[in-house]
């Protein structure tokens, strides 16, 4: 029996959910221990805090890719990526579907440097706080302030990450796009690069507890489209709450597709 038919057998489900619950005991234990040490020493090799900043991203890509590594070892998905070399531009706001609790790990696995927009609360964490500072991510806060702090670091030349759902998405349900993102395009006026996430099976999204393993493993394909200047996505020049529902408009038409696709796991 090879080790697909295994993995997607009644036995190998049972290994399945077993190695998701070794995954995220790995992934919260080895969050603590890099913060606590090798993102401190990183900071203290680096004296400016440009470099450090890049460094630290970096290692962040890297500890994210060897996360995206063990879980395709135990044999919990199946992955592929189609044009991962746009990611690596720097000063694109990139933007993607959220089906899954993963996406922001396979994501940021993939780019070296990008800033990310995190919760608020990570700033009073005792052992993420200052990973987070040191790597410049953005606090999420509300309205005018978090618009200001994304098209700054935009137009300071970095890229940065978005899901334009806020949330991940809902199984059988369509997408709901915020118009935060929206907002961030039009104060910034730069290139935006959206990325699809299409999945197989229904697997860490919304509802749906980490021990409920699908009947098969999940194959995730991750598509960069092409990246798209203000002249495609904003040619009437428009801005304001006008313009940033007219460019939520597009996000919807855009990721309608993949959107139906996944909507269309099986139960």
């Amino acid at each position: 029996m090879g080790s697909g038919v295994f993995l997607d057998s009644p036995l190998g489900r049972g290994w399945r959910v077993m190695a998701t619950g070794y995954v995220f005991v790995v992934f919260g234990l080895g969050a603590i221990f890099i913060s606590a040490t090798i993102f401190p020493a990183i900071r203290l090799i680096s004296w400016e805090r440009s470099r450090a900043r890049w460094r630290i991203q970096r290692a962040m890509q890297l500890t994210f890719k060897v996360y995206v590594w063990l879980m395709r070892a135990l044999g919990l998905l199946t992955y592929e990526v189609h044009h991962v070399e746009r990611l690596w531009v720097q000063g694109q706001l990139v933007i993607a579907n959220h089906p899954t609790l993963i996406d922001v790990v396979f994501l940021v696995s993939l780019m070296p440097r990008v800033d990310c927009i995190v919760k608020e609360g990570l700033f009073r964490h005792p052992f993420l706080r200052w990973p987070v500072i040191w790597a410049s991510y953005i606090p999420n806060r509300m309205g005018e302030e978090l618009v200001q702090d994304c098209s700054d670091t935009l137009k300071s030349g970095n890229s940065l990450l978005i899901f334009p759902e806020g949330t991940r998405s809902v199984p059988g349900q369509p997408l709901r796009m915020q118009r935060g993102a929206a907002h961030i395009a039009l104060a910034a006026q730069m290139n935006i690069l959206p990325v699809t996430i299409e999945v197989s099976e229904p697997t860490l999204t919304k509802g749906y507890p980490w021990y409920r393993v699908p009947r098969r493993r999940p194959h995730f394909c991750i598509k960069v489209g092409e990246p798209l200047p203000p002249s495609v996505y904003n040619p009437d020049r428009r801005s304001g709450v006008l313009g940033a529902r007219k460019l939520n408009e597009f996000f919807v038409e855009y990721y309608a597709a993949v959107g139906a696709q996944n909507a269309s796991w099986p139960p």
